[in-house]
């Protein structure tokens, strides 16, 4: 026998309907973009809701910054750097040009505030400063760069150098692998600290600065995150906004001016914003406990399996939530064992199935135990094995 639990939560908002399959991204024609690439991606789930020859490799220009900054945060996390370490800029960090801060040979900054400079203003030099620093040399940084592109499959991808300065036609990205990488990067919330700047400052108020990123002073929930700007490249923007706890990813390449660039990444957010949102894939009652038959404890703690989000369209009934589950299961149970499945509907349409998991392991009690029992419920013991 299975028990089935059947929990409808009512929301005060409707929500979204839900969906069995992935949200098909819409095309050019339903959504006119300028710029010759694009695509908008939701961060939690990774779908994809927009693309316009978002495989097409383009000169990325400084946008190619967000890998950069992606090994930097995980060095951070790591352990391996710290924002207080002290960062020396070599004769070569300090000969880049394009966007930079004018580095001098032998200046100091902290990592902090190197982090500051390559994310609001896109600074060179900073950016070979920080790849010499923690890999010795700029060469050797840009080996983790393909590496950690090859690990996240971006199989249109390949790095020479850092910073996206210059034009190498072995220096390429497409829309679809920077919205993954900057993705990545977005999980590592340190990255706000930086990338929402609108203007600060270094060397003691010296020297100020702006982000190139102008949606981060007007475009509501803007979380950055990087510009970029070649002749060859054009105007580029990997363009993320957080709202209502949904944050999206709108990829511009090779735009024909800021402007055009700026618009065509809001036109994007604010499709998203206007017609999405997230479902919880997990009932607010907590999962029962299941009981054991023959087991070294009564019972063991159960947990889900799969993604605890849906992104669906806004608009729609509530989301129902069946729990099958056996009455109770025989010893022994191993962690992560199937057990049954949570799924999830509204009204006849699916949106998620999801396996629902032993949580602990329990072994199966033994002769002894057994006779202890036993005897415990002769005797009326409450001490149990």
């Amino acid at each position: 026998m299975k028990r089935v639990f059947v929990l409808c939560l009512l929301f005060a908002l409707l929500l979204p309907a839900p969906r069995a399959a992935a949200l098909a991204p819409l095309t050019d024609a339903a959504l006119p973009i300028a710029a010759p690439s694009a695509i908008l991606m939701e961060k939690e789930t990774g779908e994809i809701l927009y693309e316009k020859n978002a495989d097409a490799r383009q000169a990325p220009a400084s946008v190619t910054k967000v890998m950069t900054l992606l090994l930097l945060m995980e060095d951070l996390d790591a352990g391996r750097l710290s924002p207080e370490d002290t960062v020396t800029a070599s004769s070569r960090a300090a000969s880049f040009g394009g966007s930079c801060v004018f580095l001098e040979p032998g200046e100091q900054m902290s990592v902090h505030e190197m982090l500051k400079c390559i994310t609001v203003v896109s600074a060179n030099d900073c950016a070979v400063a920080m790849a010499e620093h923690v890999s010795g040399t700029e060469e050797l940084f840009v080996a983790r760069m393909n590496a950690k592109a090859e690990e996240l499959g971006l199989e249109n991808t390949h790095f020479t150098n850092c910073t996206g300065l210059f034009d190498d036609p072995e220096h390429y990205s497409t829309a679809r692998d920077i919205a993954l990488m900057s993705r990545e990067l977005i999980r590592h919330e340190r990255i706000k600290e930086y990338s929402t700047i609108w203007m600060d400052s270094i060397r003691g108020g010296s020297f100020e600065l702006s982000n190139t990123n102008k949606l981060v002073y007007w475009y509501p929930g803007c979380t950055g995150l990087k510009t970029g700007f070649t002749n060859s490249a054009m105007y580029c923007l990997s363009a993320t906004a957080e709202r209502e706890g949904v944050e999206y990813i709108a990829v511009i390449m090779h735009g024909e001016s800021i402007d055009s660039r700026n618009d065509d990444a809001m036109t994007l957010l604010n499709y998203a914003f206007a017609n999405y949102t997230l479902c919880p894939l997990t009932p607010e009652n907590a999962l029962p406990q299941l009981p054991v038959e023959m087991g070294q404890q009564d019972s063991l703690p159960l947990r889900l399996d799969g993604p605890d989000v849906a992104l669906v369209s806004k608009g729609g009934a509530e989301p129902c939530y069946e729990l099958t589950l056996p009455e109770q299961i025989s010893a022994p149970v191993h962690e992560g064992q199937v057990l049954g499945t949570l799924r999830v509907t509204r009204g006849e349409q699916p949106l998620a199935e999801r396996s629902v998991l032993a949580d602990a392991d329990v072994e199966r009690i033994g002769f002894g135990g057994i006779f202890l029992r036993l005897a415990a419920s002769l005797f009326g013991s409450e001490t149990l094995p």
